[in-house]
């Protein structure tokens, strides 16, 4: 039986696993991506002692980090959590079988937010993406548009400025929220243009994407010609695992916590873009920092 497991692979998890192997706290990391959604950016200004490192790059430095104090990494799904009598707990995980463990850690972070217009589901890989990181190449020397205003959004433009000729930035706000290293960027950028005040209601285009409709007209016209679209509006929580243990979440479903990351249910924390932590500023630097707190809060429960 495992001390712990943490459920989530990205900074918060393996930074908690860290935390764990260097208490002695016997830990395993689940999850389905190694590094979470960090593998996804193109580019990390902010990590202390890395002027500038690429997701994918960053990601693999922290799995090879935690493996190296001797925790093990399932690239697998947790599929249900049962809470066994003895206050233990049992797995099941996608490959069927099953793993026991005194404590758990959530970290499963979160997901993207769909924009909610018809067609999307059907229009994902034909033009529409969520991840200009992960697409963005199949639009060399296309016209693209992203919607969104915030870090992602503006951050993925200015990745997509390298790739496309042209480059939409579309938002229904009248100021990006991003922080202003990005909006600077985006400002200097000669083929990426600011559509403010606007929303995109509905996908044109048969088999792919060839246009999108706007709420109000740009240029005169209310349809915008584009060949791709990448939509990054934000992130909703991963919570379906907790829905039954008792774990009491906000009004937007994020995961209460208390400072060292626990949650209402005993033997459960939790950690990274998932929780109420941090004034739910998702940041790699807040989500290690609660994997920290919250493996260092765990080590002393095992203890007891």
């Amino acid at each position: 039986m495992h001390d712990l497991i943490i459920i989530g692979a990205g900074p918060a998890g393996l930074n908690a696993s860290i935390y764990a192997s260097r208490y002695g706290v016997n830990n395993l990391v689940i999850g389905g991506i190694a590094g979470g959604l960090t593998t996804n950016t193109h580019e990390i200004g902010n990590w202390l002692g890395e002027e500038k490192i690429s997701g994918f790059e960053f990601a693999q430095k922290a799995v090879g980090h935690a493996k190296s104090l001797g925790a093990d990494v399932k690239l697998l799904s947790v599929d249900q959590i049962n809470k066994l009598k003895d206050e233990t707990f049992d797995l099941l995980l996608s490959d069927g079988s099953n793993i026991q463990c005194r404590s758990i850690l959530i970290a499963t972070g979160s997901k993207h937010r769909k924009l909610g217009v018809d067609r999307e589901q059907e229009m994902i890989g034909r033009g529409v993406s969520y991840c200009a990181t992960c697409d963005g190449f199949f639009y060399k020397g296309k016209t693209v548009g992203i919607i969104g205003g915030g870090d992602s959004a503006v951050s993925a433009a200015v990745f997509m400025s390298n790739i496309a000729e042209k480059v939409y930035l579309i938002y229904r706000g009248e100021k990006l929220r991003a922080e202003s290293f990005w909006v600077d960027t985006v400002k200097r950028t000669e083929n990426i243009e600011v559509i403010y005040n606007t929303n995109v209601k509905e996908f044109l285009g048969e088999d792919t994407l060839t246009s999108v409709m706007l709420d109000i007209p740009f240029e005169k016209s209310n349809e915008l010609a584009i060949e791709g679209l990448f939509i990054e509006i934000g992130f909703t929580p991963c919570i379906a695992l907790i829905k039954d243990l008792g774990v009491d979440v906000d009004e937007e479903s994020y995961i209460k916590i208390e400072g060292d990351g626990r949650t209402s249910a005993k033997g459960i924390w939790a950690a990274g873009d998932i929780t109420t932590g941090s004034e739910k500023f998702k940041q790699i630097v807040t989500a290690a920092a609660e994997g920290a707190l919250a493996a260092y809060s765990i080590q002393k429960y095992l203890k007891r």
